[in-house]
């Protein structure tokens, strides 16, 4: 690998990271970089993988003000990420990539959807329920208990059943995990947009990891540990420029850049794949 091909990889990774940090789908960046060097595909997806662990652990850092007080929340909401992305790594193992990747443009238009139209979804869910003036006003002690899982019961199973898929996605691909992960939490949780970010972080940062202990374990062949080593220190960098920038976005700018950068993703994967 070249000069030029090390520095290429690390300013994707710092690009990569500093989006991931705000709404996701930095692996956008990082993976057709790594195929435009020459990579094979499998080997740009899993090395990408190990690689975006280090920059989602420097976001979640740059995040921990907003996750203060929220540990039983993301302990409900961690195991099952947990659980859906080993599942998503066994699957790129075992499956052709078409498989599942037919169904990914389908997956980010959903997660762009819910950004869009969860806050209205959250009001009339509001309005359906006749605790919902009283719930608001005891929010901040809830949230010290259950984090975002405020609501319905169906409402908290849903988004369980939305964080196993979209932690199988990531396990399986990742890009635009976050834009999927925000619409779900926009959607389906309680909590300022900021507050979301945070958890979604966790989550997907969670995905990258256990995936990463999987092909480390089943597929060590196709790391690229150089490639890893660029791309971790890019995205360390880029993630706590992502975290400092996206705290201090107003909610309508921070929903802006989510539903523009889904859009690139949706434009990448089906007109340029």
């Amino acid at each position: 690998m070249s000069i030029l091909d090390a520095l290429a990889i690390i300013a994707a990774g710092v690009g990569a990271g500093t989006i991931n940090a705000i709404v996701g789908s930095g692996s956008l960046i990082t993976f057709p970089t790594l195929l435009l060097l020459g990579f094979p595909p499998v080997t740009a997806n899993i090395s990408n993988n190990v690689g975006m662990v280090a920059g989602g652990l420097s976001a979640t850092f740059g995040y921990r003000r907003e996750l203060a007080g929220h540990g039983r929340g993301l302990a409900r909401l961690v195991p099952v990420s947990l659980v859906g992305s080993a599942a998503g790594a066994l699957l790129l193992l075992v499956l052709p990539s078409e498989a599942f990747a037919a169904i990914v443009p389908v997956l980010i238009l959903l997660g762009l959807l819910l950004v869009v139209f969860g806050p209205r979804i959250q009001a009339w869910a509001r309005s359906r329920h006749d605790a919902a003036e009283a719930r608001d006003a005891v929010s901040s002690v809830v949230s010290s208990n259950t984090g975002v899982l405020v609501g319905p019961r169906s409402q908290r199973l849903a988004l369980l059943a939305g964080i196993l898929l979209a932690g199988t996605y990531g396990g399986y691909f990742g890009a635009a995990q976050g834009v999927i992960l925000m619409g779900l939490l926009s959607t389906l949780a309680h909590g300022s947009l900021q507050t979301l970010n945070g958890y979604k972080n966790v989550l997907a940062t969670t995905a990258n990891l256990i995936a990463a202990i999987v092909f480390l374990i089943a597929a060590p062949e196709h790391i690229d540990w150089w490639v890893v080593l660029y791309i971790a220190l890019g995205t360390i960098t880029g993630g706590l420029i992502g975290a400092g920038v996206g705290r201090r976005l107003p909610a309508p700018v921070l929903r802006g850049i989510i539903i523009a950068v889904g859009i690139v993703g949706i434009v990448k994967i089906v007109f340029f794949p």
